[in-house]
């Protein structure tokens, strides 16, 4: 009988009860984490003000730009270890695993740096005004250097849950997100920090986590452990673990790079409380995005355990039931941001003119947000499968290829409104791209 940090049942069990398994814990850290961040931004609204609001908003290309870096190694490496385990190769995951230790923070040192030296020019040219800049300013001068232990804890609890310790990955986060929603209106309405509370909340619960983390690769029960002799960087590993995570950062490095683009577009054609609407409703969007991530986390070591081990039509099996359920949860998303968007605002401000900004944005770019949970899964399962082109290309059509040209072409056209709109206009022509590239990939796969 497997145990629960036993990852040899990826091969025997069922593919729906490993889904379970595996996904659930997934999904309950995702999606207490997300809510974490949308009750943060709440908090942040209702103590700082709408333009605090705005001010985070501004603020989220750096922290995509650094989260960028996290999954480069964390992902990398988390899928190599579930690829290399159904290879029943134990002493060459730990090497993965003290070499993605020594990547993290060499990569943090490096970044924190370069982003608290290029701050202010940074933040201008992403669309701040002297209004909203200060507030980011506050923030980012805590958040960034106080980033390794988010590092430290999401990318390093991928590699637990690649393990086969999915449970203790989900506590491990679960434990950072309790001690965050104590903090926050702690800082922010008991001692009256305002946004740098709810910065100083965010690092202190990073570093619980991280060092729950760090202390399960320490543990003498650990499937596989940290020991000085994985942590001297060997090349082929470093490319391995660097060209799988490829996809997940450039993910995130467009992200940020449209993060800036619709800034100051927004800014533009709405002003500062435009900046701050999308603030509203991308809290709401990465909710349910990060929902279906976990699922996809989920996911990522049966698919790639089963790969190893040559047995494709698990992997495929446990694809197919992951679309279905990333479905399930993108259509309900649909329906509740386009049937309750002034609700969804008046969490967030009592701003009025902020609310109606922000219904107006609810209503455009969640349109075609039943499908997008198709299109993340398929690029996941290429990801866990390591073919890396595909699911970068997947990745980058959605959030580059589309959408930064519906940015500018839309809202030349129809302004405030078109900023909106070229989010659907994205997500559908992404979507026929990945069933045409799915269709013609799955016959393939043996």
């Amino acid at each position: 009988m497997a145990t629960a940090s036993d990852p040899h049942e990826l091969e025997t069990e069922p593919i729906p009860k490993l889904l379970w398994k595996f996904a659930l814990p997934a999904v309950i850290t995702t999606l207490t984490t997300s809510l974490y961040n949308l009750i943060d931004r709440i908090f942040i609204g209702q103590g700082a003000g709408a333009l605090a609001i705005s001010g985070l908003a501004l603020s989220l290309p750096i922290m995509n730009f650094l989260q960028a870096f996290g999954t480069l190694v964390g992902v990398g490496a988390s899928t190599r270890v579930s690829i290399v385990l159904g290879m029943h190769d134990r002493d060459w995951a730990e090497r993965i695993l003290g070499n993605a230790l020594v990547l993290t923070f060499i990569i943090w040192a490096f970044l924190s740096l370069l982003c608290l030296a290029l701050l202010h020019p940074l933040l201008t040219t992403f669309g701040g005004s002297e209004n909203t800049i200060p507030y980011a300013a506050d923030y980012l001068k805590i958040i960034i250097p106080g980033y390794i232990f988010s590092n430290l804890a999401y990318s390093f609890c991928n590699i637990i849950r690649a393990s086969g310790a999915p449970r203790m990955s989900m506590n491990i986060m679960l434990v950072g997100v309790a001690v965050n929603l104590v903090l926050d209106p702690l800082f922010i309405f008991g001692f009256k920090w305002g946004i740098q509370g709810a910065a100083v909340a965010t690092v202190l619960s990073m570093f619980v986590s991280s060092i729950f983390t760090m202390y399960h690769f320490l543990r003498h029960d650990a499937y596989i452990r940290f020991t000085r002799s994985t942590m001297k960087l060997k090349a082929s590993i470093v490319k391995n673990i660097l060209s799988i995570g490829m996809s997940p950062f450039l993910m995130n490095v467009a992200a940020s790079i449209v993060a800036v683009i619709l800034n100051t577009r927004l800014f533009k054609y709405g002003g500062d409380l435009a900046v701050g609407a999308y603030g509203i409703i991308n809290g709401y969007a990465i909710l349910f995005v990060m929902f279906v991530i976990g699922l996809c986390q989920g996911m990522q070591p049966i698919v790639g355990y089963n790969y190893g081990a040559k047995k494709m039509d698990r992997s495929k099996q446990a694809f197919f039931l992951s679309v279905k359920a990333g479905s399930v949860i993108t259509v309900f998303g649909f329906l509740l941001m386009e049937l309750f968007p002034g609700m969804a605002a008046r969490a967030f401000t009592p701003d009025i003119e902020l609310i109606g900004i922000a219904k107006n944005g609810f209503r455009f770019i969640f349109l075609m947000f039943p499908f997008v949970g198709f299109q993340i899964v398929t690029s996941n399962f290429f990801q866990s499968l390591g073919k890396v082109h595909l699911s970068i290309f997947l990745s980058l059509t959605r959030q580059v290829l589309f959408l930064i040209p519906a940015l500018f072409l839309c809202s030349r056209f129809w302004g405030l409104n078109g900023v909106w709109a070229a989010t659907p206009v994205a997500d559908c022509l992404s979507i026929l791209v990945t069933i045409f590239i799915l269709s013609r990939q799955i016959k393939r796969l043996k």
